[in-house]
């Protein structure tokens, strides 16, 4: 194995725990030290105590894997299962940093990486003023259904992220 030495990467919390779940989905991951190890292969300097607050904001928890061992996993919803309400409110205070919107198109802004998770919770919400979402990296467009109107529900978003 070739290793390179890289400098540090310096990640906001919502991209780490981005690197995080991509790591947990793709590493059968049994332990914290492990994730730590892993974080550090991808240049990102992260303690036990950091992974750890990482996956309990995450959701994680153990499964077990075919071989029998017990690894980390991040549970999804089922696509027709309706999020909580505070799943939503969370996801969006921790990760929309702008809302705007032009007739019934609001227009939300994420850091880099994160449109989707947004978009994810947003479809899942139930709330019956949107019609559906589409998301980029950092940019999430979000339909007003009929008979709303795009500025009530552009400030019913931004109260969620608590702008």
């Amino acid at each position: 194995m070739v290793r390179t030495h890289r400098k540090p990467l310096r990640l906001a919390k919502n991209q780490r725990q981005h690197l995080v779940a991509k790591l947990l989905a793709s590493h059968g991951v049994a332990s914290q030290e492990k994730l730590v190890r892993l974080l550090s292969v991808e240049g990102v300097t992260a303690t036990q105590a950091t992974v750890s607050r990482d996956l309990d904001d995450l959701g994680a928890i153990k499964i077990r894997a075919a071989g029998g061992e017990s690894i980390y996993a991040i549970p999804e919803l089922p696509k027709d299962q309706r999020a909580p309400d505070e799943h939503l409110r969370r996801v969006f205070s921790d990760w929309v940093v702008e809302v705007a919107h032009s007739g019934n198109i609001v227009v939300l802004r994420t850091p880099p990486g994160t449109a989707n998770v947004v978009g994810s919770a947003l479809d899942r919400s139930g709330l019956p003023q949107v019609l559906g979402t589409v998301a980029g990296d950092d940019t999430l467009f979000v339909v007003v259904a009929d008979g709303h109107d795009g500025a009530v529900v552009a400030d019913v978003l931004r109260e969620l992220a608590g702008l």
